[in-house]
């Protein structure tokens, strides 16, 4: 029809230029996005009984945008926060749209009014540290993988890094000398520094792929998991341990939002929030005179198939 504008040229301009060069954003980011698209158009598609090659601008609808969201939580069931990170991918997607199609603007400026949904923060699990202390203990000495996979974990637990800041890991971001330390590379292509212990330093080995690291984690301390508080070990758990035994030690908490490369102290805080231990120790400091506490408890559009190969590619 006339007038009608396909939708190929602003996804791939989306993507290549908006994305990656103009906003510079690390691949695994972009991957992000590309899955949020990538259901986009399919639905739409379907949704309006065409190709996702036939689609046009005009197609992406405000109500088709509201019935996507229904989509992902009523039939993906999808949690409230991948909804939440679903629609802040589509905000600045039609963000973009508004500032390259101004006959779009109306439909944009409506996606970009559709609020968050407000949602419970994640439950923060982590391991104690006698659980941590067991688990190094009972790792193998032998075997050909048993010096890689003791030096994986024990890297993950002295630096509470993201599993990708490990996968991301170089030879050069590390400085083994007297006072070692690694240079992490994390979210929004910031830099920090962190210090390792002499022992990791001493077993560090090659990086890692993301799968590689997860499958490690799984294999040495997939018995932690506990079904009681819906644990399930993985290598952000170090992450969460490593946050939480800084804070049992005493490190200040801005200490900690340095050493895990937090944008936001609010973030960093949620430790002192779930610290049982911590919670424990101040309920005995507030006893009142003559009471005894008792024993301490442990706490490219040419066709539907190029055009998705190519978002996976991305």
């Amino acid at each position: 029809m006339p007038g009608q504008r396909p939708l190929g040229p602003p996804i791939h301009s989306f993507f290549l230029d908006h994305l990656v060069t103009v906003k510079g954003l690390r691949p695994a980011s972009v991957r992000s996005y590309r899955d949020t698209i990538r259901l986009l158009l399919c639905f739409v598609a379907k949704d309006k009984g065409t190709k996702i090659t036939k689609l046009n601008l005009e197609d992406l609808s405000f109500e088709r945008v509201l019935r996507f969201l229904r989509y992902l939580e009523d039939d993906r069931a999808n949690h409230i926060r991948t909804r939440n990170q679903r629609l802040a991918a589509l905000h600045t997607l039609f963000d973009y749209v508004a500032s390259r199609e101004p006959e779009m603007l109306r439909v944009c400026q409506q996606v970009a009014a559709i609020p968050m949904k407000r949602a419970a923060p994640a439950e923060t699990h982590f391991l104690e540290r006698d659980e941590v202390e067991a688990l190094f203990r009972h790792l193998s000495r032998a075997g050909r993988l048993a010096l890689r996979d003791r030096a994986l974990l024990l890297f993950l637990y002295n630096t509470g890094a993201r599993v990708q800041e490990v996968a991301d890991l170089r030879a050069g971001h590390l400085e083994l000398g007297e006072a070692a330390l690694v240079r992490l590379h994390g979210k929004g292509d910031k830099w920090r520094t962190c210090p390792l212990w002499r022992q990791t330093a001493e077993l560090l080995a090659e990086p890692l792929t993301r799968s590689g690291i997860y499958k490690i984690v799984r294999r040495h301390a997939g018995h932690l998991d506990d079904a009681r508080t819906r644990r399930r070990v993985s290598p952000h758990i170090f992450r969460h341990t490593a946050a939480v035994h800084l804070l049992e030690a005493g490190v200040e908490v801005n200490v900690i939002r340095g050493w895990l490369g937090h944008a936001d102290l609010t973030t960093t805080n949620r430790y002192a929030e779930i610290n049982t231990r911590a919670k424990i120790e101040a309920l005995r400091n507030t006893e009142p005179p003559g009471s005894s506490a008792g024993p301490r408890p442990r706490p490219v559009w040419k066709s539907d198939e190029t055009l998705l190969n190519w978002l996976a590619s991305l």
